[in-house]
């Protein structure tokens, strides 16, 4: 008894240690996700605001931000700060009118949103 008793105590030990491991993975899929998203918008960011499109730029340095946000929070790497700090820019620059500044700094953010992918 002793000898089936300590399998089933290994089993469940084995299935407790995969499931806490999976629990990561989970949350760096999710930020993977999120960081996916961030890059689409920066992208679509800097793509407005070179063509001078000051609202639309803001609109997506702002969605950008908020996915950006989401996988800084689910264990992004601390690339996702920097990008985070220049679409606080371009969404600055870019409530302001400047379409072109937002632009630039939508660029920046995606080079290091693209570096913490």
């Amino acid at each position: 008894m002793l000898l089936k008793g300590s399998r089933f105590i290994r089993i469940v030990g084995c299935v407790g240690v995969l499931g806490f491991l999976s629990v990561p993975a989970v949350g760096l899929a999710e930020a993977d996700k999120h960081l996916h998203e961030a890059i689409g918008h920066a992208g679509e960011a800097k793509a407005h605001g070179e063509m001078g499109h000051a609202g639309e730029a803001t609109k997506h340095a702002e969605e950008a931000l908020s996915h950006a946000d989401a996988a800084k929070q689910e264990g992004a790497n601390a690339h996702v700060s920097e990008g985070m700090s220049h679409l606080n820019e371009a969404v600055e620059h870019g409530k302001q009118g400047h379409g072109e500044v937002a632009g630039e700094h939508s660029q920046e953010a995606l080079k290091h949103l693209q570096q913490g992918h």
